[in-house]
């Protein structure tokens, strides 16, 4: 089992013996908060794959049972992800990583093995594709799932030495184009040290004219666990896609303090500074790309998210209100003093106290976008579900009574019944989003009109 101080600085491997008396076997240290993976043991328990960042990279060491380093087997400026299988017979490790590759975007998956003695490290579907695997229980085979954003979605079966079987499918997406539809576009920026890279998608709206300006909408969520990037073609880029239709650019794009799957640095880069540690990099990306495109019109800028994108959109509209115009916020968590201890506490981190009895408290506050509320200039609607189980809705009614008590003009949507995903009426708030960027970015919607024409007409007329 696992064991941590509450601070995720120390973390333990221990060892627990049927008569209750346990043993540690690896400690992992480190000044910030530490992330874990589950061990594989293997050879009948008498050793472990164990993985760990302790270089900065995730990675995958080789143990005996009494927590004996016997051998580091992956090392270097990448990050290794989940195992997925084992050879004993062969002595032999399956398992994802990503970053390894050359002149790809680093949040690609690959699948690769290597041997228990750290040699013969072998990527086993290569293109420059995301590659989503599922590997056999023998782990003599595996089935790969690849695409990109801007490709058509292909699944092959192979052996696991990497040979290719047969191709099983690729997807038809002929009905698609026929409608207009037009892949979304990849790009690269520097974040606002002006060193680090960071990877994006840029959508447009079907009827796209290079010669025409374009307001820009930044989807975002900061992460530390995620990012709002998609890397294969999927559903998920739906809602997405169909904003941009309203006639606007939307991108995403990452930040440093984002995804674990770069180095542990550029994953703890917020560890502090939980509110603001993004947003610079969100308005570097806006300005190089509007720098890039001539159709982007950099006076024109929105930002929207959920959750964690709700707490950091309406942040944007406060740190930097000159430059974010609109913003549409959803169950963000605005207080993240009265969010819960895995997002808020983890990535921001705690102070451990021990008073001179030996008592032990622990402390951490973390900026609260309602004490900027004096800086708001843009159009701000903020959303949130009465009874959302994860993000109480507390955090958008104190921002609300902060905007109000600052006299400040915003707009307020309460969902009635609905959780953190606004369930049912997901539908209602994109196209009141819709409505909401159209009004105060293109200044051209139907936010006046009372009927929502868009939801009726798919909604089936009863008989």
């Amino acid at each position: 089992l696992a064991r941590s101080s509450r601070d995720l600085k120390r973390i333990d491997l221990v060892k627990v013996n049927i008569d209750g008396s346990t043993q540690v076997l690896v400690e992992e240290r480190s000044n910030v908060y530490q992330d874990i993976k589950k061990p594989l043991l293997i050879n009948n328990g008498t050793e472990f794959i164990h993985w760990s960042q302790r270089d900065g990279w995730g990675h995958f060491y080789l143990y005996d049972s009494q927590g004996n380093l016997k051998q580091q087997l992956t090392s270097g400026s990448f990050n290794c992800e989940e195992i997925t299988g084992s050879d004993m017979a062969a002595r032999t490790l399956y398992f994802t990583a990503n970053g390894k590759e050359q002149n790809e975007d680093p949040y690609y998956l690959h699948h690769y093995s290597v041997g228990f003695n750290g040699a013969n490290l072998k990527l086993l579907n290569p293109g420059n594709f995301d590659h989503q695997v599922d590997v056999s229980e023998s782990s003599r085979y595996f089935v790969n799932n690849f695409s990109r954003v801007n490709s058509i979605p292909e699944i092959a079966l192979y052996q696991s030495n990497g040979k290719k079987i047969m191709t099983l499918e690729k997807a038809d997406l002929s009905l698609l184009f026929a409608a207009g539809y037009k892949f979304p576009q990849p790009f690269k920026v520097k974040a606002g040290d002006g060193i680090t890279d960071l990877y994006g998608v840029m959508y447009k709206p079907f009827d796209f004219d290079s010669t025409k300006t374009y307001p820009i909408v930044e989807y975002i969520y900061p992460g530390p666990q995620t990012e709002a990037v998609n890397q294969s073609f999927g559903r998920s880029m739906d809602r997405i896609d169909r904003l941009a239709q309203f006639g606007m650019i939307v991108i995403t794009v990452g930040n440093r303090g984002g995804h674990p799957a770069r180095s542990k640095w550029y994953h703890t880069f917020g560890y502090g500074n939980l509110r603001d540690y993004g947003l610079e990099d969100k308005k570097a990306a806006a300005e190089q790309l509007a720098d890039r495109y001539k159709f982007i019109d950099i006076n024109r800028v929105g930002i929207t998210g959920h959750s964690g994108g709700g707490f950091m959109s309406t942040a944007a509209m406060l740190v930097y209100p000159d430059f974010f115009k609109v913003a549409v916020s959803g169950a963000g968590n605005h207080e993240n003093n009265i969010y819960n201890r895995w997002w808020s506490e983890r990535h921001h981190g705690v102070t451990e106290k021990v008073s001179a009895k030996g008592d032990t408290t622990f402390t951490y506050q973390i900026d609260k976008n309602t004490d900027l509320a004096k800086n708001l200039k843009g159009k701000l609607l903020i959303a949130t579900g009465d009874i959302d189980n994860n993000v109480h809705p507390a955090n958008s009614i104190r921002m609300v009574n902060a905007l109000i008590k600052a006299n400040k003009r915003f707009d307020f949507l309460l969902l009635p019944g609905q959780r953190h995903g606004f369930g049912d009426m997901t539908e209602y708030f994109f196209w009141k989003m819709g409505d909401y960027f159209s009004e105060y970015l293109i200044g051209d919607s139907k936010i006046k009109e009372v009927n929502m024409m868009e939801i009726n007409r798919e909604i089936p007329l009863s008989r």
